[in-house]
């Protein structure tokens, strides 16, 4: 998963532009971007959309539901599961018992529709409220639904009252900064991906493409989108380069023409076991991403 494309659920126009935008993930909205009084509407609009499009793109299906707090969850899973949808993406997880409750859900929808147990993948975001931000750890042995782990700025802003997500600068502050560090961290603990936040200002392309080379050097694999426009930008820089591809393939090479030891040496260089970690992570990124050694 580089990309990732928010589409609301309640526009057939958009949707059919989000399923046409080439992102790894389209995730179908049900939350934020549909008014409470169009909530119904979009579950109809989704549900018909995806059951009869699915075939049409090769993008992933993800769908958003409202949080476990609202009491609609019930009602988007009724309405959603039977289209098959690749993943459930969770807003507003307080720990990795909210995914555990989810999964509950999902596996009595999965055995009505004929689905095989654990069809559905579910990806949360762990940092919009402070409760989640506290419980990243938990996530890791929740679950084998878990796709990754993300985070948002903008709910977790509202919740501690925070004026700005951003210093003058464009930079996150200090507490969205310690959100986003703990997203990978804990990515990183449940060995899933780490899917870094949206960017809002879709027009700023340069300070989009910054944000997105930051995130892939700090340990994010892939990053979400509000617009068509940001996704050929995150599958640029989240997909290894031809050169980090062939380094990566030799250190691999290297570690298992010797016999698998601690440290090896390339061209008067020494690697050790980290580097081997790294490059074998970077080897799947590559293959997911079609790209071959």
């Amino acid at each position: 998963m580089r990309s990732l494309l928010f589409v609301p659920g309640d526009s057939e126009r958009k949707l059919e532009k989000g399923f046409g935008a080439g992102a790894d993930v389209v995730i179908v909205d049900l939350e934020d971007s549909v008014a409470p009084q169009n909530k119904a509407l979009a579950r109809e609009i989704a549900a018909r959309f995806i059951a009869e499009r699915r075939a049409q793109t090769s993008s992933a299906i993800y769908v958003r539901v409202n949080d476990l707090s609202t009491g609609l969850t019930d009602d988007d899973l009724a309405a959603l599961v039977s289209a098959k949808p690749d993943g459930i993406m969770l807003p507003k997880s307080n720990s990795g018992q909210d995914v555990q409750h989810l999964s509950v859900k999902l596996r009595v929808r999965e055995a009505e529709n004929g689905l095989a147990d654990g069809a559905i993948k579910i990806l949360p975001i762990i940092t919009e409220t402070p409760a989640g931000v506290l419980a990243a750890a938990s996530y890791a042995g929740a679950s084998a639904r878990l796709a990754g782990l993300t985070w948002g700025a903008e709910d977790l802003s509202a919740a501690i009252g925070a004026r700005t997500a951003r210093n003058e600068r464009g930079g996150y502050t200090d507490v969205f900064r310690f959100a986003r560090t703990m997203t990978i961290l804990a990515a990183g603990a449940a060995e899933v991906a780490a899917i870094d936040t949206v960017f809002p200002n879709f027009r700023d392309m340069a300070a989009f493409e910054a944000e997105c080379a930051e995130a892939e050097r700090d340990g994010f694999t892939g990053k979400m989108a509000i617009h068509p426009d940001q996704v050929s930008v995150i599958n640029a820089a989240f997909t290894p380069s031809v050169e980090a591809v062939k380094q990566s393939a030799a250190i691999v090479a290297a570690f298992a023409a010797a016999g698998n030891p601690g440290v090896v040496g390339i061209d008067g260089k020494m690697y050790d076991r980290p580097h081997l970690r790294l490059a074998e992570r970077l080897l799947a990124r590559a293959k997911a991403a079609g790209i071959s050694a």
